[in-house]
């Protein structure tokens, strides 16, 4: 039996903060653990394997960190908001543990590999630094640190894929989970600092793969999303067949698992989805018509200095060659505006680009400069901020736009929704998504659904974030 643990999360590619409970067994455990989670999916992924090892470990967990014995951070590197709010953070517990001197803190992931020193000695926030390929140590480590030693490993793996651990899920609802089908990246994009953090590109087994699928059905989960910072790059040889598994055939096989199980995957690079992607996702009904295809600027001359490897008439290209084989494909994309010499052409090229591409939404950001990147080291962060963040605000009013002229769009549609859960706002209605990853919401009244069923919705209405309509009959 299983209850659940709110804890305080951060994900930006939310925007905003969300609760991510816990799932805590009736099982006793000697000591108490406490985890947030900052950034990108991959991180989300990452504490259930944290808490699986920990579970293991004799440690338990709780939604409140003035009872934990062991609080733990896992970081995001990406921007310089998210390290703040960890620094943030930090200190409320280090106030915490004056009162409870036994209470260990830890830094896990991306801004613990990169910040060790400063975490460790200069600011002394924490007892321990613990990077993305070190997890399976972390009980070494608590040891360590209760001694009153400083705990670090940071080590990158060319080989850790966690495959063998079963993670805990931190989701409560029961039908989404994620599924980490590879680890680090080798694209060398100039604004990023992932392939630094979390070292190179490596793919899970596809048998372990599909394993955790299967069991995640198995146990009434509807829907897995697959993870990777480049999804499209997965390559798996397997040995037994003599074969290589592409991503596109690793797609194949999750959604043969069972047709209730939708599947999706998050994030695709422009230069690597492939059309054997692109056909397998048009082929199986349970392989959503939704990709995550992020452009990061309109500009050519600024995708050259980004290292993101393709022109703006390319990734155009690229959209109309996705549309033509799935014509009802939703596209998001990742956006940021103020790159290192960015002029005001520059942006419109992506404005222009984005009401070509008609994303759905994005995911939008002005420049931070990370220390340790091509871009800090090559470019002078040269776009005043002001500039930075009034363009962003252009970006952002048109994706406002362009999401609500796509929700439009559906006004008087069927759609098939995956119910979640109840509506954030109402617990007399359904929230839901459906094959296009948009949010729908739809009253209770007119069907007996439950948590995890899949209804036909019509579309009576829409904001820019959500569809809004009514239970009808299906096929």
């Amino acid at each position: 039996m299983l209850e659940s643990l709110s804890t305080k999360v951060h994900d930006e590619n939310r925007q905003g903060e969300a609760y991510a409970p816990l799932a805590v067994t009736t099982r006793e455990y000697k000591k108490k653990f406490y985890i947030e989670s900052y950034g990108c999916a991959m991180n989300f992924s990452d504490s259930e394997i944290v808490a699986s090892i920990l579970n293991d470990n004799g440690f338990g967990a709780t939604g409140n960190y003035t009872e934990a014995d062991l609080v733990l951070l896992n970081t995001c590197s990406i921007r310089e908001k998210a390290e703040q709010t960890v620094r943030q953070r930090l200190h409320l517990f280090r106030q915490v543990k004056e009162s409870r001197p036994g209470m260990l803190i830890g830094v896990l992931g991306c801004m613990a590999e990169r910040l060790k020193g400063k975490l460790l000695e200069e600011e002394r926030l924490v007892d321990m630094v613990v990077g993305p390929d070190a997890y399976r140590t972390l009980p070494g480590l608590i040891e360590e640190a209760e001694t009153g030693q400083k705990a670090v490993n940071v080590l990158l793996s060319r080989d850790e894929t966690y495959a063998d651990i079963s993670p805990v899920r931190l989701d409560s609802n029961g039908v989404t989970a994620f599924v980490s089908i590879m680890r680090g990246c080798n694209n060398m994009c100039a604004f990023c600092v992932v392939p630094f953090t979390r070292g190179r590109e490596r793919s899970r087994d596809a048998e372990s793969i599909v394993r955790e699928c299967t069991e995640l059905f198995d146990k009434g989960y509807r829907e897995v999303t697959l993870l990777g910072q480049n999804v499209d790059s997965y390559y798996w040889m397997d040995e037994a067949a003599d074969k290589v598994v592409t991503f596109a055939q690793l797609l194949e096989k999750v959604a043969l698992i069972d047709p209730l199980l939708r599947v999706r995957f998050s994030t695709s690079h422009p230069k690597d989805i492939t059309d054997e992607v692109l056909h397998t996702i048009a082929r199986y009904e349970n392989i959503c018509n939704y990709i995550h295809l992020p452009v990061q600027s309109g500009s050519t001359r600024i995708l050259q200095l980004m290292n993101r490897t393709y022109t703006r008439e390319w990734y155009m290209a690229k959209v109309d060659r996705i549309l033509s084989i799935i014509p009802d494909c939703g596209l998001s994309s990742d956006i940021i505006t103020g790159f290192c010499t960015e002029t005001e052409e520059d942006h419109q090229d992506s404005l222009s680009l984005m009401a070509y591409a008609r994303y759905d939404m994005s995911y939008m950001f002005f420049y931070s400069e990370r220390p340790g990147t091509l871009a800090a080291r090559r470019y002078a962060d040269d776009v005043p901020e002001e500039v930075k963040k009034r363009r962003l605000d252009e970006v952002v009013k048109l994706q406002n736009r362009l999401s609500l002229e796509s929700n439009k769009r559906d006004i008087g549609k069927r759609v098939k929704v995956l119910i979640e859960g109840d509506s954030k706002k109402s617990a007399g209605d359904w929230r839901g998504r459906n094959n296009q990853n948009k949010v729908v919401v739809f009253s209770k009244e007119g069907g007996a659904y439950k948590k995890g069923d899949y209804a036909w919705v019509k579309v009576t209405d829409c904001t820019g974030a959500t569809l809004i309509g009514s239970a009808v009959q299906g096929d």
